[in-house]
């Protein structure tokens, strides 16, 4: 062997050794495990804000709910006492307040829709985890008696130093490729949520219409309040 030959060998050995010491797999998949672990931290705290964004859709819900039979039998105490204006303000809010309710039990159904298709997730993406830990186990106990093979051999039978970087580098390769598909899976288990649908808006027009058909409604409401208040009273007077 020519002194120049040794001197590649020799160089292409300290080179291959200092490479598999600057990439070790087992960081590398110590790394890749962490990050899915912190994806799954992200994806449960992303649960919790869904499920805190219905609760607050709810109660607003029931508030406005509760409004309503409050709303109706003002309107009926002002027709009584001969105040329809009065009248006419209580039922257009009893009327906003039913279109509200209908607008959030709408926005409370998408919510949890997305709060169940996010718990499906966060339960697919913790299995994926646990296999994820349980592959990641294997691989790295597989490339450390890997490597004490090779060192043993190696002093044992003295294997040339190119022979132990291709070596190392096809474990390398393996290592990327399943490096890739662990993160592959990962990232092919989030959703993009989507965005809740905007409340109010419309144009002038739109807003002009909206009062033409709450008047009309606000009308029939006054006039069968008033009939049910004006049939009541002859059978009243019957009884006295």
């Amino acid at each position: 062997m020519s002194l120049l030959t040794r001197l590649r060998l020799l160089f292409n050995t300290e080179m291959s050794s200092a490479l598999d010491r600057a990439e070790d797999p087992r960081q590398v998949l110590d790394y890749a495990y962490n990050q899915q672990q912190e994806l799954l931290i992200r994806l449960r705290r992303g649960l919790v804000d869904v499920a805190t964004s219905k609760q607050q859709l709810e109660h607003q819900a029931q508030r406005l709910q509760n409004r309503i039979p409050q709303l109706d039998d003002q309107a009926r105490r002002a027709v009584t006492a001969g105040r329809d204006d009065l009248a006419r303000v209580a039922i257009e809010r009893r009327w906003l307040a039913l279109n509200e309710v209908e607008g959030l039990n709408k926005q409370i159904a998408e919510v949890e829709a997305d709060k169940q298709r996010l718990a499906g997730q966060e339960r697919t993406l913790q299995v994926r985890v646990e296999q994820f830990r349980t592959h990641r186990e294997v691989v790295s106990a597989r490339y450390s008696a890997a490597e004490a093979e090779v060192r043993l051999k190696e002093s044992l039978a003295g294997v040339s130093g190119e022979l132990a970087e291709l070596s190392m580098a096809v474990g390398r390769a393996e290592e990327r490729a399943d490096r890739l598909q662990a993160r592959a899976r990962a990232i092919d288990s989030l959703v993009d949520l989507g965005s809740f649908p905007p409340l109010g808006g419309g144009d002038f027009l739109e807003a002009e219409l909206l009062h033409i058909t709450v008047t009309k409604e606000i009308d029939d409401e006054l006039s069968r309040i008033k009939s049910e208040i004006a049939g009541a009273a002859p059978a009243t007077e019957a009884k006295s």
